[in-house]
């Protein structure tokens, strides 16, 4: 029997799992819950909080307003914080802030209801007509400045007849055939599908590239401003903002609590009629004196409250229950359901994310069971119906060996994931290939989905490996190849063996490899073979890896299939060490730099390759071992450090006299 954790055990346990679900939401755009499930764990924690108010850790998610901001973008602070909404889930709660409110202004609000808009907050600048700025609301503080995506959103006006300060809020989102057309075609060049509208425009705006923002035609609806002009109401607001040219969503109610309730009624049964995804209604105090009365807390304005549709469920049978297997080889149970109507689309799959998750829930082939979708997110089975079950449901066991290949699989004793580490299972080979093609790591040009799935299919390729003993005739009597095509591709491929080692290591597909850790990790290494030497001490040490990710690391260069992999790149004359400048040790050589806040001349990926070209190691961390500290504009909390451990600090000026002296070019 596991013994019952204590309050600051459980409460360590919602820190991390909520920080976790945080990341996932706002910066990885994956959510692996659903919105009610996340504000269960939240309400548990500050139940906790308030129980045991010595326990409570300064970097507690309940004192915080969202998730981070990404490093690819300029961080812009807020002018103001952008807050968020309390949530509610029935007509008590609702009615709830409604006494809540009575009790602060002593007399009977008049409510403006609208719909929740389920896309990505933003923050528009406007000066003297124009806009100027477009920031993400990131951490509430401060945000990404996304200005040049925005600009691709047809209905945002670049110019308004209002020529004072003027600060917009809205929602930018994904209509749902876009939304559709987008996942075809990204399942036709084998990229992963975005789970729904919302991650969607969450991962466009955050897209390098403006020209394939502006492809997917993204939307906006704006829902607050803050002119210089004195006006008296919520409504008045909107009013103005749709005169001046702004989207404002027409679906909206202006009454008393009961108004506000019959639309959040209306609504849930009409949200799949429109054309664009909504989670919810939203009901503010309409007056803004009122509002200003109300105030608000560290996280939530006491005038708004968001009330969040439930989830659609229905019944119906499991009929089986198939495990799938990805590319880093997590093994997935899926549950084949009799078809069933469910908000919107005939569902015959759903998800049950792992067999803690089948345990947890006690689920059988053949149960009764409730699944429930969120908008477009993928179906999932949330509850057995045991009083339906009979004798002749069955169990599911959990497997010992992978289905597709036969390989022992492995359990991380920190992660319910049970994954096959056989990087050569037919099941992750085509999924690891179009990985290690692709741009981030070995840009081999041409090899999509449907190529990877004839060279598999047809000419017996069964890893990466592979790839560099094709010849160009093999792949032009493939169907719809030819001779061009197939020189073309083997040139590709062939060409690849020099890409640098950062791009290397990411492109073998290591779990909990990213890009930029890929980049670290060949900062402190000379060679992929120095790397795969490495114990996990070593690894460790660097301030940048932490234990899981130096596990994963061991993992994957102990593993017999993986080293023989290898084996096929280096005797197919891939590059596996570090390209060194011919002119020998740069000038820098030795040198730790560490580079904080937002340079004007340069991009951080521009400045960190133009260090390296001079022999300098870029680091993420500040350390007594740290030559320099460069600060940009609005540096972090490195600056700070620096200062205390006494490393010396400069400009971008400074920086860029270190490169004429060395004459470093662009």
């Amino acid at each position: 029997m596991t013994a019952k954790r204590s309050p600051q055990e459980r409460m360590e346990q919602l820190y991390r799992l909520i920080e976790r679900h945080n990341r996932l939401y706002y910066i990885e755009n994956a959510p692996e819950i659903s919105d009610a499930e996340y504000d269960r764990l939240m309400k548990e924690l500050k139940e906790l909080e308030q129980q045991y108010p010595h326990l409570v850790r300064e970097d507690s998610p309940t004192r915080r307003v969202g998730g981070g901001v990404l490093e690819e973008f300029v961080t812009v602070e807020h002018a103001r914080p952008m807050l968020s909404i309390e949530n509610t889930y029935d007509e008590n709660e609702i009615r709830e802030f409604h006494q809540r409110v009575i009790r602060i202004l002593n007399h009977e609000p008049e409510y403006v209801t609208e719909l929740k808009i389920d896309g990505v907050a933003v923050s528009l600048l406007y000066e003297n007509g124009r806009f100027v700025r477009a920031i993400t609301r990131g951490d509430g503080i401060r945000g990404d400045d996304i200005t040049a995506n925005a600009r691709t959103v047809r209905v945002l006006p670049l110019l308004i007849s209002y020529r004072e300060k003027l600060e917009v809020r809205g929602e930018i989102f994904m209509a749902r055939n876009d939304f559709e057309r987008i996942n075809k075609e990204r399942a036709l060049s084998g990229e992963p599908l975005f789970a729904n509208p919302r991650n969607a425009a969450a991962g466009t705006l955050k897209h390098l590239d403006p020209q394939e923002v502006a492809r997917r035609n993204l939307r906006l609806f704006v829902y607050a401003g803050f002119p210089a002009v004195a006006l008296s109401t919520h409504w008045e607001t909107l009013e103005f903002l749709s005169r001046l040219g702004f989207p404002v969503n027409p679906h909206r109610v202006c009454g008393n609590l009961e108004k506000a309730i019959a639309a959040c009624r209306e609504w849930e049964k009409r949200r799949f009629e429109l054309p664009y995804p909504i989670d919810g209604m939203v009901i503010k105090v309409n007056s803004i004196r009122d509002q200003d009365i109300l105030g608000a807390t560290s996280k939530s304005p006491r005038w708004v409250v968001a009330y969040k549709f439930p989830a659609t469920q229905e019944t119906t049978v499991i009929e089986d229950i198939v495990v799938q297997v990805g590319r880093t080889g997590i093994l997935t149970p899926v549950a084949i359901l009799r078809p069933v109507h469910l908000a919107g689309t005939t569902v015959s799959r759903a998800t049950l994310h792992n067999f803690d998750e089948i345990a947890r829930l006690d689920v059988r082939i053949g149960d009764t069971v409730f699944v429930e979708k969120s908008g477009e997110i993928i179906p999932k089975v949330v509850k057995v119906v045991k009083e339906a079950r009979t004798a002749k449901v069955r169990p599911v066991p959990v497997p010992l060996k992978c289905p597709v290949c036969g390989s022992d699989v492995v359990k991380d004793p920190e992660e319910v994931a049970i994954r096959c580490p056989n990087v050569g299972c037919p099941a992750q080979v085509k999924e690891r290939i179009i990985h290690y093609a692709e741009r981030k790591a070995m840009d081999i040009e041409g090899l999509g989905e449907k190529v990877v799935d004839l060279l598999v299919e047809h000419l017996g390729v069964r890893d990466y490996g592979d790839l560099y003993y094709l010849k160009p005739e093999q792949i032009a009597a493939l169907d719809r190849m030819g001779e061009v095509s197939g020189a073309n591709l083997v040139a590709s491929i062939q060409k690849s063996k020099t890409r640098p080692l950062p791009n290397f290591i990411y492109g073998l597909g290591i779990r909990h490899i990213g890009s930029r850790t890929a980049e670290i990790l060949a900062n402190h290494f000379a060679s992929l073979d120095d790397l795969a030497g490495a114990d996990e001490n070593v690894l460790s040490a660097i301030p940048e890896i932490g234990p899981t990710t130096a596990r994963s690391i061991r993992e994957f260069f102990t593993n017999r299939r993986n080293l023989a992999i290898l084996e096929k790149l280096r005797a197919a004359g891939v590059q596996f060490k570090k390209q060194e400048s011919s002119a020998g040790p740069g000038p820098l050589s030795g040198k730790t730099f560490v580079l904080t806040g937002t340079l004007k001349r340069f991009t951080r990926q521009e400045a960190t390759q133009r260090l390296a070209q001079l022999g300098a190691r870029v680091s993420e961390t500040v350390s007594r071992k740290t030559s320099f500290v460069v600060a940009g504009e609005k540096p972090g909390s490195k600056l700070e450090k620096a200062r205390n451990l006494g490393v010396r600090v400069i400009g971008e000026d400074e920086l860029i006299n270190i490169f004429k002296t060395y004459e470093v070019k662009n």
